[in-house]
């Protein structure tokens, strides 16, 4: 592989590390928001007799569970871009 196509390929996955880290902080605070909203529906349910509050608890566990779905596969996207990057690193040392 050529040094500009490793150059090239370097800068791809610079810019999309960039962007998936920026996503991930993204994630990292909505995950907080929906866990705190699903502990607070979970006491609410816990303490109230009513059918729809333990509704709203599963609805609010559903969407923090998710969205932790997706983090994990951001920060999976993410531990594999790097491995990437260093291979391209190690490839262009060599040259």
């Amino acid at each position: 592989m050529g040094k500009r196509l490793i150059e090239r390929r370097l800068r791809q996955i610079n810019s999309r590390l960039r962007g998936l880290r920026d996503e991930l902080s993204v994630i990292d605070e909505q995950l907080m928001h929906l866990s705190d909203d699903a502990d607070e529906t979970r006491i609410r349910s816990l303490v109230s007799e009513s059918p729809g509050v333990g509704r709203e608890f599963r609805q609010a566990q559903e969407h923090a569970d998710a969205m932790a779905v997706h983090r994990s596969h951001v920060t999976r996207s993410i531990v594999e871009l790097q491995a990437r990057q260093d291979e391209l690193l190690d490839a262009l040392t060599d040259r």
